[in-house]
């Protein structure tokens, strides 16, 4: 998704006709008065709008210790940097996601080893990961698709026993829950994206989240050329800082997060009330005692028609997308290591996925036209179930 679909919105839909985009990022007067405000300050990095949104971004993540950067990409790098994870290691990861989670590992100098998924979640496959488990091995990182929650019990007991690191990307996850135990408190380390298009946004920006103070302390040097006073570096870091005009709208959308949550799992529901039964549709039911919090609404459309039924939607004015049409271990930079995987279930789901409308900004008409659109497209009644 582009940062040129990030246009100015308020939930509540338009008029019937209306096109209706994929995602749609709310920025508001709010977020624009907490923008300028900064901006009068003159105190615009890493300031104390930082240091707020960071300590309020906390009890979203069970109290842990939260540590803002530029963006998802950069809270994955440094995560793994400060858990030491570089050259010679391997992370195992699902190559049905962003690059941005191969993209960070390899930047480590670490190898990233892809493993397939449950075709019920979308996310890592505890027995596929298994199977990839060893001497190189030093963590694993599973991707909350989608919103769903991966398995944490099973892929945190095989961290246990294999001695193992987890970095969580919950860069789709904000807010998500398992067991009760909220995305983010899992890992050694979890991380968020803020882009435009996320269920909550700063314009950009990432957060890492960790219940190890000095695991903190390290990615707080790593983000900032090594030091936290002014010319005394500790060691080798970057620049990776949030600007406090981000941390400010970041702060705003915070709030109205658990708001927007519930309005994307409302128009979930009405979604698969009103799909359920269509010929070659599967739709995905959010695991036992998993709090999904929707960042996309995805199902699979059987008999090869996945894309005929998305140019027919966009025909119609429905703004829908296929996330991933290409698993990242076919992507050029990574296909030397990966033409010869077989990942039967994620080749599966990038043939199939198709992500409509879900945003909270749709209104209930939108989605009673989502739904008559899709069902108005003959699909086939071949439709594998989802297990």
């Amino acid at each position: 998704m582009s940062a040129t679909s990030a246009n100015a919105a308020t939930p509540g839909g338009g008029a019937a006709g209306d096109f209706i985009p994929a995602a749609k990022p709310v920025i508001g007067e709010e977020e624009i008065e907490a923008a300028v405000r900064v901006l009068r300050s003159g105190n615009v990095v890493q300031g104390p709008q930082v240091a707020a949104f960071e300590d309020e971004f906390a009890a979203l993540v069970a109290g842990r210790h939260c540590v803002a950067v530029n963006s998802g990409t950069s809270a994955l790098l440094l995560a793994l940097a400060g858990l030491g994870i570089g050259t010679g290691d391997e992370v195992i990861v699902p190559s049905f996601t962003f690059a941005a989670t191969a993209n960070a590992v390899r930047l480590t100098g670490a190898t990233p080893v892809f493993a397939d998924i449950d075709p019920a979640t979308f996310c890592l496959d505890p027995a596929a990961v298994s199977a990839l488990i060893g001497p190189r091995t030093a963590a694993i990182m599973p991707v909350h698709l989608y919103g769903h929650p991966a398995d944490m019990r099973a892929l945190g007991g095989l961290a246990t026993r294999h001695g193992l690191a987890v970095v969580e990307d919950a860069a789709q996850a904000h807010g998500a829950r398992l067991d009760g135990t909220p995305v983010g408190g899992f890992g050694d380390a979890a991380c968020f994206s803020f882009y435009p298009t996320k269920n909550m946004h700063a314009l950009e920006g990432g957060m890492v989240a960790t219940a190890d103070a000095e695991l903190a302390r390290r990615i707080r040097l790593l983000r900032n050329q090594g030091m936290e006073r002014r010319y005394a570096n500790e060691l080798v870091g970057y620049n990776l800082r949030l600007t406090d005009v981000a941390a400010a709208i970041g702060r705003v959308q915070l709030g109205r997060l658990p708001g927007w949550n519930e309005r994307r799992r409302a128009n979930a529901a009405k979604l698969d009330a009103g799909l359920a039964g269509v010929p070659g549709l599967g739709i995905a039911a959010a695991a036992p005692d998993v709090v999904h919090v929707y960042h996309q609404y995805t199902v699979r459309v059987a008999g090869g028609r996945r894309d005929a039924l998305q140019a027919f939607l966009t025909e119609q004015g429905i703004g829908c997308a296929v996330y991933y049409p290409t698993p990242v271990h076919l992507l050029p930079p990574f296909v030397a290591a990966g033409a010869d995987l077989a990942l039967p279930e994620t080749q599966r789901a990038a043939a199939e996925v198709l992500s409509l409308p879900v945003h909270p900004s749709l209104s209930d008409a939108d989605v009673d036209r989502i739904t008559a659109a899709v069902r108005s497209f003959h699909l086939e009644p071949d439709m594998r179930e989802l297990s």
